[in-house]
């Protein structure tokens, strides 16, 4: 007879399902670097917690980031108190590099969230590149406008030629307004110069 009890996977376990469990943690930041992960996250549509995951979870990169600790002193200025979500094992992870570096956590996470700048970089040359396309998407349409006219007294409204103008008229407006809306988004990488 089949046992039709299913196993549970090996590698599944309480620690393990612990270390996944979300906590919160407060920092001490500079606001740029509070801006900035909070606009990489806004822009990729991913949660903050999975960009510190991904931050603190990866080896290489810390060994980096031990690497510019130690060429730096944090600045006192201009700094924030902020609470992130991020997992227990990244937590755990974190202080203990931290600890065995003799680095502030603080710094750790602040010289992490710097990492990114390449990715907010590359995410301000598309804004940029869609704000261009979106200016252009507008000229077709005034273009659009004068052809609708002129068929209106070429062919009539009745006509199918007239009809197929609209249904692209049509589709060209609502991509504006989808693009529209995605600069609107991504407007807040303005800030970063």
């Amino acid at each position: 007879m089949l046992n039709n009890k299913a196993e549970p996977p090996s590698d599944v376990s309480l620690d393990t399902l612990q270390g996944r469990q979300s906590v919160r943690a407060t920092f001490t930041l500079p606001r740029q670097a509070i801006a900035l992960i909070s606009t990489v996250a806004s822009q990729l549509g991913v949660k903050q917690k999975s960009i510190f995951d991904h931050l603190v979870e990866n080896q290489h990169f810390l060994d980096q980031v031990a690497s510019e600790a130690s060429k730096q002193e944090p600045a006192k200025r201009n700094r924030k108190q902020k609470t992130f979500v991020l997992s227990r094992n990244s937590l755990n992870a974190l202080e203990r590099f931290a600890r065995n570096h003799q680095l502030p956590r603080d710094l750790v996470v602040e010289l992490s969230i710097k990492k990114l700048e390449p990715v907010i970089d590359a995410q301000k040359q598309k804004h940029v590149n869609r704000k261009a396309l979106l200016k252009e998407m507008n000229n077709v349409s005034d273009t659009f406008q004068h052809l609708m006219v002129k068929a209106e007294k070429l062919v009539g409204t009745e006509d199918d030629t007239y009809a197929r103008l609209v249904h692209i008229m049509t589709l060209n407006d609502k991509c504006i307004r989808e693009l529209s809306d995605i600069v609107e988004k991504g407007k807040c990488m303005d800030a970063f110069d």
